[in-house]
């Protein structure tokens, strides 16, 4: 199956080469892309360990890579496309960047922000979750299988 440009699918695939590239750099494989206008305006992957940051995951680096190349700090107009659901950190970066739209491929029962609360994002953010969730999750399960042997 040919990817169509400027679909939901083709930007998600995008994020999903980002956590690849993460999962090479023994990263945990998330990936991340911010799309405005058709355009992928930035993309990060997960840098804590090569940072030693703990805020350095994928979506706070692509959200601050995003407002910069904008030279604004609301996200409003713009879609976040991530390999896996945002947690708690990155659900509140999510919501006082105002994303229009955050779509994610798994779900992360342990970590992500719907744990906690749904209310963590923008009102008016419009969520989608499962879009490519398979690929998301064999790299986590790729990731942590390394990590136990």
């Amino acid at each position: 199956m040919e990817l169509q440009i400027h679909s939901d699918e083709y930007y998600m695939k995008q994020a999903l080469l980002e956590a690849e590239l993460a999962l090479v750099e023994k990263e945990i494989p998330v990936g991340a892309v911010i799309v405005c206008e058709n355009r992928i305006i930035a993309k990060a992957h997960n840098q804590t360990e090569r940072l030693q940051d703990i805020t350095a995951h994928a979506e706070m680096l692509a959200i601050t890579s995003a407002q910069n190349y904008l030279g604004s700090k609301y996200l409003n107009e713009c879609t976040l496309f991530v390999s896996l659901e945002p947690c708690n950190m990155c659900g509140g970066a999510l919501y006082w960047s105002q994303i229009g739209r955050l779509v994610f491929a798994a779900s992360d029962e342990k970590r992500g922000y719907s744990q906690t609360s749904e209310k963590i994002l923008h009102p008016k953010t419009k969520v989608e979750s499962g879009l490519m969730a398979s690929h998301a999750e064999i790299l986590i399960e790729e990731f942590f299988k390394k990590m136990r042997e």
